[in-house]
């Protein structure tokens, strides 16, 4: 089967138009840092990303075509391709890198070097090009038709679209500027709390139930839809309702890890059901997600071995021989030679704490998991992909590999994380240039400038994750409420077990035992395993956001729905972005001290109820804008 003769691209092969221009790069570099800062803060809020390919690709046909008046789909579709390796390497990074910050608090290494974190994202960012490279003929142009990659195509069809491009940028626009104003009046000058909740006493009923106000959060939930959300929500029930009331009503006499004076009942009575969460119940979602990463990667296990087999073949089958515009990749001389610099320099550069073994580790799980990414998003969309359970599995190798060499104690924990910084990087960076090649094969893009332009958004969002890292962890830091970071917090628990640090590893099977009956039940165990993690109002949040996509659609139209909900999945990802942005903006207030100048609660000191009345009345105008947002406006007769 040669699909690539039977396929012809919007642009054909022979027609050349403009496509790595200085337009196109800058906008994309702006890009690649605004959605990589919005994607790690909102990362770190809610343990989840969302793409930026779709919204890059909008904004651009909106200043591209609308405001210089460029017909050039080309060039839209390289600004897309920068734009989105920014959101793709803040993926990879806050899943594992936040890990180094928590051991400094905890007084067990130094705090990471802008240097560091920097050099992890950028080795990691560029191997996950590079490895990608090679595999475009496998599994973008022979696989085409079989591979479907949804993300890749609806990249497409939007960029396509090119007459709605004007519109469309401007309600990802309006999305950023209400979500911004939004959570100034929140965050900034904190008007009305960003948090709703009800919380019984041990007299009563020992739960809690609430729900936070924010835009993005909110956001997450209707890209997501109705399902995720739901799974996400009844992990967060599970959590609130039945496990903590649990723990306080049978367990209020006694005390448990962490080894405290306090008993339960007095936890509970200084710090509510927030304090049994945080003592006892995270360390059962910990382990329901660890179990929930290693359920999804056992069951792709068929799948895995059959990509990489696949893959393989391709490469022995030799790549494109056409010397077509269209089929033209960085040469294969270029990218073996990077890959082999780019591999001695994590060993050898001081500032990554890896050795010989440690390289060699993280070539071979590299290239193996760049090609399950790319392959996995091909099939079930960049959202499905599976980076944290490959993170978690290269963890538990990588560090029992570490200690067998005798590599223990902090320096063996730095370079594990380290290791699975990188790994993860590179998983998420190959899924996210696989599914722009895809969008660049159906319009007839060049392949080398596409990846020229990962590897320029990868440079560019990389020195901004470091700094964007470091001004997070002074703000607030990483494992508090405004960032609980999730999976990182989890890497950092796996690792510290391999190593023999104390852990409540009774509470993490009872987790890993929560996680094995909802795969049972056949309900997808990641969501619900972060619902048990995170908090139930921000989960209650996220519902918010699925409820108001379930009613679009269940629209009977079908035209209606699909533009209301397009309508809406812009508009949220600009309320991403603005918030993100906001987030970012106030993080910096607060270093310098200024943030307590414009915070406004003690001036007015509001009654505790009308302070949650104000939210709601809030949280109701944020919901209502949505809704206006994407019904858009009415055609006149």
């Amino acid at each position: 089967m040669d699909n690539k003769n039977e396929f012809k691209p919007y642009i054909p092969a022979e027609k050349v138009t403009p496509e790595l221009t200085v337009t196109s790069v800058i906008m994309g570099i702006l890009l690649a840092v605004i959605f990589g800062a919005a994607n790690a803060y909102l990362g770190l809020r809610v343990g989840m990303t969302v793409s930026a390919s779709i919204p890059a690709a909008v904004i651009a046909m909106g200043v591209i075509r609308v405001i210089m008046k460029k017909n050039s789909i080309l060039e839209s579709n390289i600004v897309q391709t920068v734009g989105s390796a920014g959101e793709s390497l803040a993926a990879g990074a806050i899943f594992t890198l936040p890990a180094l910050y928590l051991w400094a608090k905890e007084g067990i290494m130094d705090k990471p070097g802008l240097v560091e974190i920097t050099l992890i994202a950028l080795l990691g960012g560029l191997l996950g090009v590079f490895f990608m490279v090679p595999l475009r003929n496998a599994l973008i142009v022979r696989e085409h038709g079989v591979l479907p990659y949804p993300e890749g195509q609806a990249c497409a069809e939007v960029l396509l679209a090119g007459e709605e491009g004007g519109s469309s940028a401007k309600t990802v626009f309006a999305g950023m500027g209400f979500s911004a104003l939004f959570k100034f009046i929140i965050d900034g000058l904190k008007i009305v709390p960003g948090e709703v909740s009800i919380e019984g006493s041990t007299k009563t009923y020992p739960g809690a139930i609430g729900t936070q106000i924010y835009p993005a959060v909110m956001s997450v939930g209707y890209i997501c839809g109705p399902r995720i959300s739901s799974y996400m929500l009844a992990g967060g029930i599970v959590s609130w309702l039945i496990l903590i009331p649990i723990i306080v009503i049978f367990g209020s006499s006694i005390i448990m890890y962490p080894q405290t004076d306090a008993t339960i009942g007095e936890l509970f009575a200084s710090g509510g059901a927030g304090a049994i969460w945080g003592s006892y119940v995270r360390y059962i979602g910990a382990g329901a997600l660890a179990a929930g990463g290693i359920i999804s990667l056992i069951k792709s296990l068929p799948l895995i071995i059959r990509t990489f087999r696949d893959a393989i073949k391709g490469l022995s089958a030799g790549g494109a021989s056409s010397n077509e515009r269209t089929a033209r990749d960085i040469n294969i001389k270029i990218v073996l030679i990077a890959i082999l610099i780019l591999t001695l320099l994590v060993w050898l550069v001081p500032a990554i704490p890896v050795s010989l073994v440690g390289a060699f580790i993280v070539v071979i799980f590299g290239f193996f998991f760049a090609t399950v990414s790319s392959r996995m998003v091909g099939l079930v969309g960049s959202s499905n992909n599976p980076v944290s359970g490959m993170a978690i599995a290269t963890l538990l190798i990588a560090t029992l590999i570490l200690k067998l060499t005798g590599e223990a104690g902090a320096s063996g924990m730095q370079a594990a994380i380290a290791i699975g910084s990188i790994i993860c990087i590179v998983a998420a960076i190959s899924g996210d240039t696989s599914q722009d090649l895809k969008t660049g094969y159906l319009l007839g893009a060049t392949p080398r400038k596409q990846q020229i332009g990962e590897i320029i958004g990868v440079v560019a969002a990389a020195f901004a994750i470091g700094a964007t890292l470091n001004l997070l962890d002074s703000a607030w830091g990483f494992g508090t409420d405004e960032l609980a970071a999730p999976q990182a917090t989890l890497m950092k628990m796996v690792i510290e077990g391999i190593m023999g640090g104390e852990l409540p590893w009774s509470l993490i099977f009872i987790g890993v035992g929560l996680a094995i009956v909802v795969e049972i039940l056949g309900i997808p165990v990641l969501p619900f395993a972060i619902g048990v993690y995170l908090p139930v109002q921000l989960n209650a949040c996220i519902m918010v956001g699925g409820i108001v996509r379930l009613v679009f659609d269940k629209m009977k139209n079908e035209e209606k729905r699909k533009t209301v909900t397009n309508n809406g999945i812009l508009f949220c990802s600009g309320m991403i972005a603005g918030e993100g942005l906001v987030g970012i903006l106030l993080a910096v207030l607060a270093v310098f001290g200024v943030g307590e100048l414009i915070d406004l609660s003690g001036v007015l000191n509001l009654a505790p109820a009308v302070s949650n009345i104000g939210s709601l009345v809030l949280f109701a105008i944020i919901i209502l804008t949505l809704v206006k947002f994407s019904l858009g406006k009415k055609e006149k007769k």
